[in-house]
């Protein structure tokens, strides 16, 4: 298995992948997803600020599923860009023939794959940060693991969780969803989570602190020594 971290202005990205071509469709996939979004952002600059679901006019598909995720979990379209540039890319490495491919852009992990992926939970200080891990069966149809925090990196949160992570094979709407659950959820208050359409979201993971949540259908979790030296993010 080739592991190749991709670098590009805001994104930082790792890309598994068996193939060096399927590296190089990765890149090449995260790129045109990229210079789409860049150029919308550059016509209507409120889509790249706005912290409200936002009805674009543009068809381009990486718009598209952004807006609609965000106005499907209640927040900004931007909400959702980690996990819509990280399918894009694995949609190219599967229109390269590709049958396993990972994209981890940041925590927002859009992924196929012909045998089981093991996926760490890093939540900073909680005390399961670290020592477990998802183990994700084998997955022909592209699959979202998407995580937000408001405690660990530099994205803008409105809430507590030390992280949320949603699984959906809609990747933009995982990310979406992680970002408005990660808002809103309390240890005394999963309100929101009876908002999530379980035909949409299979599972949702949270962690506050000691406390810790479950919704809808996980993946098994098992004990794991998590190197945080693996985990995609900008400068250390």
């Amino acid at each position: 298995m080739i592991r190749e971290p991709f670098r590009f202005r805001e994104t930082f990205a790792t890309i598994l992948a068996d193939d060096p071509a399927h590296i190089a469709a990765a890149k090449a996939g995260i790129l045109s997803a990229r210079q789409v979004l860049e150029a919308h952002i550059a016509r209507d600059p409120f889509f790249g600020s706005t912290y409200e679901p936002y009805e674009p006019d543009s068809g381009e598909l990486v718009i598209v599923r952004m807006a609609e995720a965000a106005r499907r979990a209640g927040v900004g379209p931007m909400a959702a860009v980690a996990g819509t540039i990280a399918w894009a890319g694995v949609e190219a490495m599967q229109e390269a023939g590709a049958t396993f491919g990972v994209i981890d852009n940041g925590g927002d992990i859009a992924l196929i794959a012909d045998r089981p992926v093991r996926v760490g939970v890093h939540a900073g200080s909680a005390g399961l940060s670290n020592r477990v891990a998802f183990v994700v069966p084998p997955q022909e149809t592209i699959l979202g693991i998407c995580t937000s925090s408001a405690t660990v990196g530099p994205s803008v949160s409105f809430g507590i969780a030390d992280a949320v992570t949603v699984f959906s094979h809609d990747v933009s709407l995982a990310d979406a969803w992680a970002t408005s659950v990660c808002n809103r959820i309390r240890p005394s208050d999963h309100s929101v989570l009876e908002e999530v359409d379980p035909e949409e979201v299979s599972g949702i993971f949270a962690i506050m602190g000691e406390t810790v949540v479950r919704w809808g259908t996980l993946p098994p979790l098992v004990p794991a020594a998590v190197d945080e030296g693996l985990i995609s993010a900008g400068d250390r």
